[in-house]
């Protein structure tokens, strides 16, 4: 893979509603090899959250809140990926944005994305036409695009989990 970075870019985190998910996909797309994300709302509490699991478990991920999504694409000088259940099926488009050289920017909604977003991506892509999570979307796209080698990745932390079929070993370095 040439790429340099996977940037998740998430459109219209309503703050008390989505805090949740939106931890939960940036702790996702850190473990599945993105570089960083970017919020359209302002919410110090998910980038706090996100920083404080990088400081310890390591990796260089990082989190952005509060841009316009329209100065985040106009600023983008990679190709775009948005993730929807409207696109063409990841099966079809898996190896030409696997190929793509640039960075990527991976769009994904967490409430309806205006329109304008479906003409500028390079790539509407869908995981599966039926209804789902977008942290599932993303978690499988990062997968597929990457075909596993993020799951070998060393983020160089302060805790290691030391993988067994029984038991638990975390490894803990001061």
């Amino acid at each position: 893979m040439n790429r340099k970075r996977i940037v998740i870019l998430r459109i219209g985190h309503r703050i008390g509603r989505d805090k949740r998910i939106t931890t939960h996909i940036g702790l996702a797309a850190r473990a599945l090899g993105a570089s960083g994300m970017i919020l359209t709302s302002e919410d110090r509490e998910v980038e706090k959250s996100i920083s404080d699991v990088v400081s310890r478990w390591g990796g260089d991920f990082w989190v952005k809140s509060g841009c316009r999504w329209q100065d985040v694409l106009k600023e983008w000088e990679g190709a775009v990926v948005h993730l929807t259940m409207y696109g063409e099926s990841i099966l079809n488009l898996e190896d030409e944005i696997r190929n793509c050289p640039k960075d990527l920017l991976v769009i994904i909604g967490a409430e309806k994305v205006p329109f304008s977003i479906y003409e500028r991506s390079d790539w509407n892509v869908a995981i599966t036409n039926q209804p789902h999570s977008e942290l599932a979307a993303i978690a499988v796209f990062l997968d597929r695009i990457q075909q596993g080698n993020e799951l070998e990745a060393d983020f160089g932390g302060r805790i290691r989990i030391v993988g067994k079929q029984v038991g638990k070993e975390v490894i803990i370095n001061e």
